[in-house]
């Protein structure tokens, strides 16, 4: 009788961990089959670097709005403008 339930207590035992290792498997690969949002790009006029839009330092200037990498570009950019 004790082999009987010692043989349930690991069935069940090994379901769960089954279980678990499934779900993270195909959380996985859920994870990979979505498309990544693409994100807008944007290039710094003064070093020519493209930079995720998000991430850069917007300045409207003349009225047109210019995305630069760093503070640096930027005022290497207004000074060059002045100039």
């Amino acid at each position: 009788m004790i082999r009987f339930f010692l043989f349930i207590f690991l069935l069940i035992v090994c379901v769960y961990i089954i279980l678990f290792l499934l779900k993270n498997l195909l959380s996985g690969v859920k994870s990979e089959k979505r498309d990544p949002q693409l994100e807008e790009l944007v290039q710094d006029p003064f070093c020519q670097t493209y930079i995720p839009k998000r991430s850069a330092l917007k300045k409207r200037i003349g009225g047109r709005d210019y995305y630069f990498c760093n503070s640096e570009c930027l005022k290497k950019f207004i000074k060059n403008e002045k100039s």
